[in-house]
Formats: structure tokens, sequence, C-alpha cells
């Protein structure tokens, strides 16, 4: 069954045309030397990005191969002037990187409800001759033609915007600690990469208030390195406020572990190590008060350490009230205010690119339209054959 969590998409994107100037010269009744009155072409249609909390995923862009503008009107005799082409809004949902799906480079990114990025601007109209009459030049007999239009391939990728980004390997309680914490219903087995994509759930706190948690899944060692679905979904950690790293109970050594994930996590985006970490234990039903009490000698002493179990509750209360303190001190609020300008997307790597896009699926050719063709049927005129036949 094919998953409608869809956070990776590829378009062929066109901005319009700018229409032609008029080259016209009045001719009426009692006034046969009227001079120059051709009119201005229309500005041509603009491609722009525009954040939407509304959606979640790319699922309604999934299908649209093609995105043109419209072209802008040609001018006309009595100084008319041509229409100006439609614009044409993209509404993504927050958290959307735009890459030039050609070269690789970063584009653009909409990082908030109602934010507008022009992706691709439409060109001028050219100027009629009206607008070039002088004193010693009363009768132009030329004019503008409009400005090309822009166009480029882009890749659309979802980076989701959470609160608290859930971080470990696989099986280690994700997504059990998810379905304990809010009303998010993700899947849940024992085997690995049991969660093929990630799933946002809303956790309550106390007087009312609430935060957003990301079930990632799964990474290994050296998932920075494309091993596993690291690449694909390493990504979704990037704007998460909070991290929060799961380790089992039962691991034979979780501080080595915790170093394992922290170091996929600066191989992938060093600016990540910059976040506000909490180290949860899972599992933790099947240790004694006195295995917990040796297990804490032996954690890390950088940041706040939970054990928690999903499965009976105990420790979620602490768990929440440690997450609630962690996002809301002055430290994190000053990060989250800088990191939305400063927050910086590397270019994609062209050795692995095709492979990716391959792996998303997005890897077929687009289908161009030959603008030659295009500007041989605007400019057909017909003509009446009556007379010849």
């Amino acid at each position: 069954m094919e998953s409608n969590f869809v956070d990776y998409v590829k378009i062929y994107c066109r901005s319009g045309k700018g229409g032609k100037g008029s080259m016209h010269l009045r001719h009426v009744k009692y006034n046969p030397n009227g001079g120059p009155d051709g009119g201005d072409g229309g500005k041509g249609g603009s491609i722009i990005l525009r954040g939407n909390h509304n959606y979640w995923t790319l699922l309604h862009l999934k299908y649209e191969r093609h995105i043109f503008a419209e072209h802008g009107g040609n001018g006309g005799r009595d100084k008319c002037h041509g229409t100006d082409g439609k614009d044409v809004y993209i509404d993504v949902p927050c958290g959307t990187v735009v890459y030039n799906a050609e070269t690789g480079k970063y584009v653009c990114d909409v990082t908030y409800d109602g934010q507008e990025v022009m992706l691709l601007k439409g060109g001028r109209g050219g100027l009629g001759n009206f607008q070039f009459r002088t004193a010693t030049n009363q009768a132009p007999r030329y004019a503008q033609p409009g400005e090309p239009m822009q166009e480029m391939t882009i890749i659309l990728e979802l980076k989701l915007l959470a609160d608290v980004g859930l971080v470990g390997f696989p099986n280690a309680g994700k997504s059990t600690l998810v379905s304990s914490l809010s009303n998010a219903k993700p899947k849940i087995a024992n085997y690995p990469f049991t969660t093929m994509e990630p799933s946002l759930g809303i956790v309550g706190y106390r007087d009312n208030k609430s935060f957003v948690m990301a079930d990632i899944p799964g990474i290994i060692e050296g998932a920075s390195e494309g091993k596993g679905l690291g690449l694909r979904f390493l990504r979704h950690i990037e704007r998460n406020s909070l991290l929060l790293f799961m380790v089992p109970g039962d691991t034979d050594d979780i501080k080595r572990e915790y170093e394992i994930l922290l170091n996929e996590l600066q191989q992938f985006n060093p600016e990540m190590l910059d976040k506000h970490r909490v180290l949860a234990v899972t599992k933790c039903d099947m240790l004694d008060e006195e295995l917990v009490e040796m297990l804490k000698e032996t954690l890390p002493q950088d940041l706040p350490v939970v054990f928690i179990s999903a499965v009976t509750g105990y420790g979620l209360d602490e768990l929440k009230d440690v997450l609630w303190n962690e996002l809301n001190a002055e430290s994190n609020k000053l990060n989250v205010i800088t990191s939305e300008d400063s927050l910086v997307h590397r270019d994609k790597d062209m050795s692995r690119f095709a492979q990716e896009l391959a792996d998303e699926g997005e890897d077929e050719d687009i289908e161009y339209i030959d603008e030659d063709d295009i500007e041989d049927i605007e400019d057909f005129e017909y003509e009446d054959f009556d007379d010849e036949a």
C-alpha cells in the first residue's frame, strides 16, 4: 500500500514571459498623422511559494509534474496595455526546502504560515512605440519585445517542524512512547524499521498546555553516509527545537550508543549539536532500582537523563516535566529565534543525488515542452483564403 506521507517532490516550473509592446501609428479620419499609439505588453506571471499550515505533507503536489504561469498579453493600438499574466501560488507545508534538481543547489525555504517566497519571476512586458516618442523622433517605428520566461526543475523537500524530535536506533521504543503520550497511532512491532515514515503527536501537559513530538524512523551507524534510511529521514531532525535521545535500558553500553547517535547527527549537520538534548533510558520495567542507580553513574553528565517505561507509564510524567522545562529554557528560546534565519541548508551531494531521487521515485524524466512550438502557435495568424479559392 502506497503511503500518503510524501516529503519529496520533483516539479518543472516556468514563469510567464512578458508581452510584446505594440508598434502602431494612429491613422483616423481628420487626423492622418496621429503619431504613435502602441501600448505596452503585460507582465508575465510569477511562480510564488506560500507557506500553509493546513498542509502536513507534499501529497497534493505529488502528481503536479508541471506548473506554468500565464504569459503577459501583447500591447495594442490606442495605447492599450496588454493583460498581466496571473501569478501561480504553490502552497507548501511549513518547513519545506527547495533545491535545484539539476545542480543540487539550495534555492530557498518556507518556514512559517503565510510566508511568500518568489521562486521564478515573470518577464516584464515590452514598451510600445508610444513610450519612445521624442521631439526629434515623433513617429518611432519600433517597440520592445517582452522579457523571456524563467524555468527551473525543483525538488521540494519537507523537513518536519516539531518541538521534540526522537532520535534512536530501531526498536528503541520511540513509537511506543509517542503512542503513550499522545493520540498518535504509529505502527508498533518487534522488528527493526517498523516505522517507515515520520509521524507527529501532540503531547498534552498541565494547564491545557501542549507540545509537538515527532517520531523519526530509526537511525543506524553510518546513516549520515546513506546507510539504512538515514539520509531520507535525518533531515526531519534539523527543524526540531529539542532532541530526545532514546536508548533501551537492556543495552550493553548506553553511553556508547548515545555517542554513536550523536556522531551521526554531527556528520550529517554539525549545527544539530547546538540543540538542547535529553536522554531517555527506555524499557526500564525490566530493571530494578539497584541496577538503575548503577547505570546512572555510567551515563553522560552533560544532559538531563530520565528512566522511563512507555508500557507501564513509569517516569513519563517526569519526562514531560523535563521536556517542558528544556523547551522553555531561555537559552533554547534564543536558539529558536535565531535558528529560523541562520539554519544552514547544505547543497545536495550530486554523487548521491541521482540515487536519492531513485529511492524517492523521482528519477523519471520530466517531458519538457518545446518553447519554439509554443511561439509558432501563439504567433500564427489565420488568413482568409476564400478569395483565392
